[in-house]
């Protein structure tokens, strides 16, 4: 096995020895180990690794007063509240599965991911009520706990929220499978908890995904998955971690804010700060005030940042680490951002990584001491990397593209109920180890550092020739009038497809005739004939998914 980045690595330990425990379990040796310490902080409270430990406890004994057993599978349709960590942690705790799904999913949505998982007992928001009860109508759940943000608050901020807000809130029915959260809780008091665990290699998570044909399947990973992410992202982070604070605004729902921002801190013994939905402008005026030693989020999150002006004047010395991932992060807004990072005083540049969901997030990052422009960066500790030839396992030769392959502790248990696709996804390769085909495009160089080129189903294919997306968005996206780009195929009679771009101007630009005339020219410097733009179309914004990337298939479905 070839691995030229291990030469790239400095500091960072090549190999780690890996818990062997559950996720719970991970945390509770925080929680032993620094009690009094800050683990969570949310909207203004502070909770401590003791405190947060008596919660799971209480939690588990509440979701075992109901009939949770070790097996079972319970949704959590939450934002970034302490309850989605209580419930997380104590469903492990009794041996259960936590099924991670969007609070902000659509009806339709809910029924195919509770169908796919098997699951009949979900934890929501109460404000979300009337959507699950048409969900309900489909697939009867056995139970359905209704938490709130008061749940979670105290004092004065408890008090405005009830009255500004739950006051508003319609009366909720009578109905035996229908449970608040104090409710809840209170039932499980006094509820003797079973001594069942999960081990390392069994199943503890569900997320979703599109995997590699694009349909959304449940992916099944494991506490090894998790508590692996977290001790590979602290040694190739090369920072101090413990004791420190990350603002979470990534969604627990993704492998990024579950295993990156969550997990991974309470596994180190960090602090994560909680925010249960994303807003620049309210981001910004937070990190001002919390002066966080982390952040990690999508390109489209700086995109944000960039455009607020709350951070402008604010002392950022306090970072340590600034992540993008998620998404392809361009060049020019690399620069842009690490330019921004640097007037504000911070130490730091901004550092891209890669990964998967089947791999739980991030798998590859930029090293802390070398970074190569438009590379993704180097693998993990014990994470193997090769490039394929497409439709293969054969691995081609430095700075030939083809499908990204990996493998490592972090590698899925499977999709649930797919064995078509697992066949697909996780292939047997010479050395006799299961490979992840990612569906990505890329290239690696003699020294191990990691290109990624495209998704392999976002090819445009014109008049015979491939196009990558990508690579455009990157030339437009480095033109001083444009705030973002996507860039999608639409069909054409004669070519099979044509180039549009979907355009965002900054402030005071356009758009015009003028304006696309000028991004015209400026393409005709940077892109081939065949891949030029055809058509151009202009637009405030552009659509998010629920984890903040650009929706390029909707972009693409609205122009068919």
């Amino acid at each position: 096995m070839r691995r030229p980045w291990l030469a790239h690595y400095g500091k960072v330990e090549k190999n780690l020895e890996y818990f062997q425990g559950s996720m719970a379990e991970a945390v509770e040796k925080s929680a032993k180990a620094f009690p009094k310490e800050a683990a969570l902080f949310f909207m203004g409270g502070k909770i401590s690794y003791e405190q947060l430990s008596r919660k799971i406890e209480e939690t588990a004994a509440a979701f075992s007063a109901m009939g949770v057993k070790k097996g079972d599978r319970v949704a959590l349709c939450l934002p970034n509240l302490p309850q989605t960590v209580y419930c997380l942690y104590a469903l492990n705790r009794l041996g259960a599965v936590a099924v991670m799904i969007h609070p902000l999913s659509a009806e339709k949505e809910i029924f195919y991911y509770l169908k796919e998982s098997d699951c009949r007992m979900a934890v929501t928001l109460r404000q979300f009520y009337e959507k699950w009860q048409a969900v309900e109508r489909e697939h009867p759940l056995s139970a359905l706990i209704l938490s709130d943000l008061d749940d979670s608050l105290k004092g004065i901020k408890k008090w405005a929220y009830r009255i500004g807000v739950k006051s508003r809130f319609k009366a909720l029915p009578l109905k035996e499978n229908l449970h608040l959260w104090p409710a809840f809780m209170k039932d499980g008091k006094g509820a003797i908890l079973p001594k069942e665990r999960l081990e390392a290699e069994e199943g503890a998570v569900v997320l979703f995904s599109g995997g590699t044909t694009g349909a959304g399947k449940g992916i099944l990973l494991s506490n090894l998955n998790f508590n692996a992410l977290a001790q590979q992202t602290v040694a190739m982070c090369a920072r101090e971690v413990r004791g420190k604070r990350m603002l979470a605004a990534m969604p627990m729902f993704h492998g990024f804010g579950l295993g990156v921002c969550v997990h991974t801190m309470l596994v180190e013994g960090g602090c994560a700060i909680l925010v249960p939905r994303f807003n620049g402008a309210e981001y910004a005026k937070l990190i001002r005030k919390e002066k966080p030693n982390y952040i990690a989020g999508v390109p489209t999150l700086y995109e944000a940042l960039l455009r607020t002006d709350h951070l402008k004047g604010a002392d950022l010395s306090c970072l340590m680490g600034v992540f993008s991932g998620g998404d392809s992060l361009s060049v020019e807004l690399k620069k842009k951002m690490d330019r921004f990072l640097a007037e504000q005083g911070a130490s730091v540049r901004i550092r891209e990584g890669y990964g998967t969901t089947e791999c739980v997030t991030a798998s590859c990052l930029t090293p802390d001491h070398e970074e190569r422009e438009g590379s993704i960066g180097l693998p993990y500790p014990d994470m193997d990397y090769k490039i394929c030839r497409v439709g293969s396992t054969e691995e081609v030769p430095y700075g030939e593209e083809g499908e990204i392959c990996l493998c490592g502790p972090t590698l899925m248990l499977g999709y649930l109920g797919h064995p078509q696709e697992n066949a697909e996804a996780l292939q047997l390769h010479e050395d006799g180890r299961r490979w992840l085909h990612t569906g990505d495009l890329g290239m690696m160089d003699a020294d191990g550092f990691i290109y990624f080129k495209q998704r392999l189903k976002r090819i445009i294919v014109t008049n015979g020739y491939n196009v990558y997306p990508s690579q455009i968005e990157n030339v437009l996206d480095g033109h001083e009038k444009v705030q973002m780009s996507c860039v999608v195929g639409i069909p054409d009679p004669l070519r099979g497809q044509r180039v549009k771009a979907f355009i965002v101007p900054k402030a005071g630009f356009g758009p015009d005739e003028a304006l696309q005339e000028e991004l015209m020219d400026y393409c005709r410097a940077y892109i081939a004939k065949y891949a030029l733009p055809r058509e151009w179309e202009f637009r405030g914004d552009l659509p998010k998914t629920l984890v903040g990337k650009v929706d390029y298939k909707k972009l693409e479905e609205s122009n068919q």
